[in-house]
């Protein structure tokens, strides 16, 4: 299985609208495996993330109002991606182009006041 990252508009009683995903591949966020061996493992915590480790034991959903909060944890993240990789036994390329997709569709979140999902 594939993590994949989408962008939404919060809907009608609590339902989500999601926006159309960019093309080539950039609405992946790792393999399964990534949620505890890179986004969920120590390292990314010990690094003060909050958000990311959520995958290591569910879906990630960011809201609206958290969103600014979430783009900051991918700026704080973004420099470790050697040692996140490393850690987790994944090439240093993947994991940035993963974290670069999350961090896009965070991007695109706080262009339109929606939220981010990451399953």
């Amino acid at each position: 299985m594939t993590l994949l990252v989408h962008t939404y508009l919060p809907g009608e009683e609590g339902a989500w609208d999601f926006l159309d995903d960019p093309p080539d591949g950039r609405d992946m966020a790792g393999f399964e495996s990534c949620r505890t061996r890179l986004w969920g493992a120590e390292p990314a915590r010990a690094l003060g993330a909050r958000f990311l480790p959520r995958l290591a034991t569910d879906m990630l959903l960011v809201e609206p109002e958290e969103v600014a909060d979430f783009l900051a944890e991918c700026e704080l993240l973004r420099p470790h991606t050697e040692a996140l990789a490393a850690h987790g036994g994944y090439r240093a390329d993947y994991v940035a182009q993963r974290l670069a997709n999350i961090a896009a569709a965070g991007e695109r979140a706080r262009a339109v006041g929606g939220g981010v999902i990451v399953w």
